[in-house]
């Protein structure tokens, strides 16, 4: 029992298992770094950034025209991306009402139809069957006890 608990063990940590699994766990760890050394440069940049347009110099006006001409761009694209998302869910929709209910349908009947049969040949002929060697059961025992052999 011991032996196939450790083989067990040994089979789930084999040593391509393990280097898979630090395989992956290095790889999380490269993405987790990429992540904060990638904050790190967006919070540097920002902070330059607030830095220049706080000098008196800066022509602050036109840079936000600029901003709010990328903003307006910005909600062209997610109306577009929502219309997109709108018709995607109808498609969904009629997928689901046309296709996908009437196949639920006929899966429906067809058990049901299964089920009658079942229920048909249990009563109709399991039954009698099994009545039946019931029957030569109780003969072959009585045959039996009369001492009449069987050949």
């Amino acid at each position: 029992m011991e032996t196939t608990d450790s083989q067990q063990l040994n089979s789930q940590f084999s040593p391509e298992k393990a280097a898979e699994t630090s395989q992956q766990e290095q790889k999380m760890k490269r993405i987790m770094i990429g992540v904060i050394i990638g904050v790190v440069v967006l919070v540097i940049l920002l902070g330059i950034a607030i830095f220049f347009l706080l000098q008196p110099s800066t022509p602050t006006d036109k840079i936000r025209d600029v901003f709010i001409i990328i903003v307006a761009l910005e909600s062209l694209i997610i109306g577009v991306a929502i219309i997109v998302l709108i018709v995607q869910l109808a498609s969904l929709i009629n997928l689901l009402q046309n296709e996908v209910r009437p196949i639920l349908t006929a899966t429906n009947e067809t058990v049901n139809n299964l089920r009658g049969t079942a229920e048909f040949l249990g009563e109709n002929v399991v039954e009698p069957v099994i009545k039946l060697n019931g029957y030569l059961a109780g003969m072959n025992r009585v045959i039996e006890l009369m001492g009449i052999k069987k050949k």
